[in-house]
């Protein structure tokens, strides 16, 4: 099955995919002002072209789990993808991955952009679970 995954920002979404077998995740270019109309439209081209079998926005809580202003638009702009693309959206816990993707980005010399490296992160993890 084929992920994509959006670490969804206001003003960067990070972007990662899985091959269709889900087993890698690659990042992919960040998608500027994702909720602007120029941001859908990228959005809508990229989920086209990709031609993935769901997608996962990531879900920022606190490290005790309580959802802020953060995770509120993420699972705002989640409701709004459903409502356009033929795709499930499921929405998965995001804590850490921006640590984790800064971490792998100087350790790895890593040209992705941050946001992409933290939507791979939460891909990874999203596929690790799912099996």
């Amino acid at each position: 099955m084929k992920v994509l995954a959006l670490d969804h920002g206001r003003a960067r979404t990070g972007v990662a995919v899985s091959d269709p077998t889900g087993t890698l995740a690659r990042p992919l270019p960040a998608i500027e002002r994702v909720d602007s109309p120029a941001g859908r439209r990228r959005l809508e081209r990229l989920i086209a072209d990709e031609a993935p079998d769901r997608i996962v926005v990531g879900e920022p809580r606190s490290l005790s789990g309580e959802q802020g202003a953060q995770a509120r638009a993420a699972a705002g702009f989640a409701g709004r993808l459903r409502a356009r693309v033929d795709v499930p959206v499921e929405m998965w816990d995001e804590r850490l991955t921006t640590v984790e993707a800064a971490r792998r980005g100087r350790e790895g010399g890593s040209r992705a952009d941050l946001d992409s490296l933290a939507a791979c992160v939460l891909l990874e993890a999203y596929l690790a679970a799912r099996g």
